[in-house]
């Protein structure tokens, strides 16, 4: 069974929102931190946001900022990513990850850091 199970990717218009769920099947979102990375098709998995457990601190890629809000309930272990005013260089398929020794800073985000992963959802701008 996967750690992490994303959902609520879909198409969408230019400038239109829609809202990402990771959900957890044991304690994955449990400690640490979750994290949203993105990956387009011919280019590299990048970081873009991420909320820490302890005291929901977040950090936010500069192409993001003002678009995207993550939050995280805790209870329910799940982490979720708004997406607002959908760009063209939004549309990619988009991972939930988490690590329980993390904790998100303005350093920025690494694949390498995150242990578990979910499968991702593709989110897909219309034409």
């Amino acid at each position: 069974q996967e750690p992490l199970v994303e959902s609520g990717g879909g198409l969408v218009q230019p400038g239109g929102s829609l809202r990402l769920s990771c959900a957890a099947s044991g304690g994955a979102l449990d400690y640490g931190a979750a994290a949203w990375f993105r990956q387009a098709p011919g280019k590299e998995r990048t970081g873009v946001s991420c909320i820490s457990s302890s005291d929901g601190s977040t950090y936010y890629a500069d192409s993001v900022k003002g678009r995207f809000t993550i939050s995280r309930d805790n209870a329910k272990r799940l982490v979720y990513l708004q997406i607002d005013n959908l760009q063209p260089e939004d549309p990619a398929v988009y991972y939930c990850a988490s690590d329980p020794m993390y904790y998100c800073s303005e350093d920025g985000l690494s694949a390498a850091d995150f242990r578990s992963w979910g499968q991702g959802t593709q989110v897909t701008v219309s034409s």
